[in-house]
């Protein structure tokens, strides 16, 4: 591992193609590329959202989601390799649940938005559900982890759930979807 990324720039992708876990090379624009990318892209929403003022351990759950996120891009670079398991599901589940708990029930939409950290809570979501769609187009041509495609989708759950809470962190309401407006 000390020396796997020793050499950033090998030019080997200059051609438009690129090395997958397994050695095999595929086309940046193959459907399992855009799904590592969109995985990748999640996880890097998530950083975002630990940049900001989350609570201890909200901290430790999505920062145990990044290192998840990690297992499930080598799960997608390695055709045929199985990486998440029940327990990853069942973890999120469990988050789910505790976090839920305390907020009050939903009687209307909500909007992304609120505190900052809860607008970059549902920026991660609205990603998620990018990469949730890209590993089940991927599924559809080949085989994909039915975990994998659980993990995602629990996790733009939670991450729905994280926005409501952090903006109750903050101290701020969620952000009410008003449908009675009036038209202008």
């Amino acid at each position: 591992m000390a020396h796997r990324l020793s050499k950033i720039a090998t030019r080997t992708g200059d051609a438009g193609d690129t090395g997958l876990g397994d050695g095999t090379r595929v086309p940046k624009d193959s459907a399992r590329v855009q799904t590592l990318g969109d995985i990748d892209e999640l996880n890097s929403a998530i950083g975002v959202v630990l940049a900001e003022d989350v609570p201890p351990a909200m901290r430790a759950a999505l920062e145990q989601v990044q290192q998840d996120l990690l297992d499930l891009g080598g799960e997608v670079s390695i055709p045929g390799h199985a990486m998440v398991g029940e327990e990853h599901v069942a973890r999120l589940d469990a988050r789910l649940e505790e976090w839920n708990r305390d907020l009050a029930p939903l009687r209307e939409f909500i909007l992304p938005g609120g505190s900052r950290a809860a607008a970059a809570a549902h920026l991660a979501r609205t990603v998620c559900r990018r990469a949730e769609r890209s590993l089940v187009a991927l599924g559809r041509r080949e085989p994909v982890g039915e975990r994998a495609r659980q993990y995602l989708n629990r996790l733009s759950d939670l991450l729905f759930v994280a926005g409501r809470t952090l903006n109750r962190h903050a101290g701020r309401p969620d952000v009410q979807w008003r449908h009675d407006r009036g038209k202008s």
